[in-house]
């Protein structure tokens, strides 16, 4: 590798770097967000919120690539630009192209190497991640007793406290319905005090009853009548354990996830795309058939004569003619409605099996197009940062912004005209890059060619003489 090679690439892999880790924090930030009230008050340790976001920054990489890239590409070739250093490299006699070749191999090897990520780390992080997230929301939230308000958390009890001291543990005029036996409210517990902690490494939670009376509805039935009896127990202390099993995190088994399109490879989707593709084929080969029995076909005799005439009516034969007819309109009516309604559900339940297949076909280029539009940015960012000459966190990241939305947006048009069947899955999907292709090449030939279209300076000089001549 030349002097020339290890200078552009120490240039760039700083920036990279940065500008990698700040938008995979970002972009994971941002979507973490989404399930925030689901993660907080569930006490479950450091260890399993780190091991969640290990997984999803995992899952955002792919995302987080194209920008991290287009960020730097315009900051490193902005930055030499400013510096005047890419001049002095022009004016050696080494072209733009040669210039940019050391960046474009790392870019392509990039590229290659987050589609291998793509298709074969990020859907087993998906797995994980969405598996544990599933078992974090089913998992209680820690106990918050609240004064004054009925605490249900506790499997076959309801709790209520009055009053909580400052020591954190002890409790006045606490009520206790206990279910456990069944019916309704069979057992109340009145306590004037008490004392609330855990045992056995948190396995258990403790209550300490002070001063208090038991209740218990003797009536086996259930349910209150007139020859209903109460039992009043006093106790001076009671104590009663609760087990916390319920607030534990219990782990599904990871392969009842496993059919979701996000957690397969390619291979894996083909096989389903092309089960769902044969599937709406046949459903619509079927159609003919499964319609025909709400047709009621009239049979007419239309034999004629041995001697070659018309079958003749008898016209004094006992017929209504009118009754006939109208008889008939009704009976085609509801036909036809039948038809109607049979038709739309068969439709709808072939458009579903068709967008289903599309999903999955969509995931399927989604591996690849990801892949790609990190040769794109890094086409539309090293010519545009040679071109603007401008180096840092300030045009580099506005410039970024517009053209990371402009992707986003005409991947996500794309992506939804896909699995509406609106466009071609190959075609919606690569969509978003094909538009943004020539823009790249459109830079690259305006920095190869010193264009001075689009430099800032330029445009200053433009604005300021049009400001003089209204003057």
């Amino acid at each position: 590798m030349k002097k020339l090679d290890k200078l552009i690439i120490r240039s760039f892999i700083g920036p990279f770097i940065l500008t990698f880790a700040v938008v995979e924090f970002i972009l994971l930030t941002q979507y973490m967000l989404k399930y925030l009230d689901e993660l907080v008050g569930k006490d479950l340790g450091a260890s399993i919120f780190g091991e969640l976001l290990f997984y999803f920054s995992l899952n955002m990489a792919p995302v987080a690539m194209p920008l991290a890239v287009l960020l730097s590409s315009l900051m490193t070739f902005g930055t030499l630009g400013e510096h005047h250093e890419l001049t002095a490299i022009k004016t050696s006699g080494i072209a733009l192209p040669r210039i940019l070749r050391p960046v474009f191999i790392f870019a392509a090897l990039l590229s290659f190497g987050a589609f291998f990520f793509n298709n074969n780390i990020v859907p087993k992080a998906n797995l994980k991640a969405y598996s544990l997230l599933w078992d974090i929301r089913q998992t209680k939230p820690t106990m918050n007793f609240k004064e004054g308000a009925f605490y249900n958390g506790l499997p076959g009890y309801s709790i209520k406290i009055n009053e909580k001291l400052g020591d954190g543990g002890s409790v006045r005029d606490v009520m206790i319905y206990d279910h456990t036996m069944g019916g309704n409210n069979t057992k109340v517990i009145l306590a004037d005090s008490g004392r609330m902690f855990t045992q056995h490494n948190d396995a258990y939670l403790v209550l300490e009853l002070f001063d208090g009376n038991i209740y218990v509805n003797q009536d086996d039935a259930g349910f209150r009548s007139s020859s209903e009896q109460f039992v009043r127990q006093r106790f001076d202390e009671s104590r009663i354990m609760f087990s916390l099993s319920s607030f534990d995190l219990n782990r599904t088994r990871e392969e009842y996830f496993s059919e979701n399109k996000m957690m397969k490879n390619i291979n894996e989707l083909n096989v389903v795309t092309d089960s769902l593709t044969k599937m709406a084929v046949e459903e619509k080969d079927k159609y003919i058939t499964n319609v025909d029995p709400f047709y009621m076909y009239l049979k007419v005799d239309t034999t004629r004569s041995k001697f070659g005439g018309r079958v003749t009516i008898d016209k004094e034969a006992d017929l209504d003619l009118p009754a006939v007819t109208a008889n008939t309109l009704v009976m085609a009516k509801n036909k036809a409605r039948n038809i109607r309604t049979f038709t739309a559900s068969y439709i709808e339940r072939v458009n579903s099996t068709v967008r289903e297949s599309n999903n999955y076909e969509v995931e399927i280029w989604k591996k690849y197009t990801q892949s790609a539009s990190i040769l794109i940015m890094f086409l539309i960012g090293a010519p545009l940062g040679a071109i603007i000459k401008k180096g840092g966190l300030g045009v580099p990241v506005i410039i970024s912004i517009v053209f990371f939305i402009v992707m986003y947006v005409l991947s996500i048009l794309g992506e939804k005209w896909a699995e509406e069947s609106l466009l071609p899955v190959p075609v919606g999907m690569w969509m978003s890059n094909a538009i943004l292709l020539p823009i790249g090449l459109f830079f690259l030939y305006q920095a190869r060619h010193d264009s001075s279209l689009l430099e800032l300076d330029v445009w200053r000089k433009i604005m300021a003489r049009l400001k003089r001549n209204k003057l």
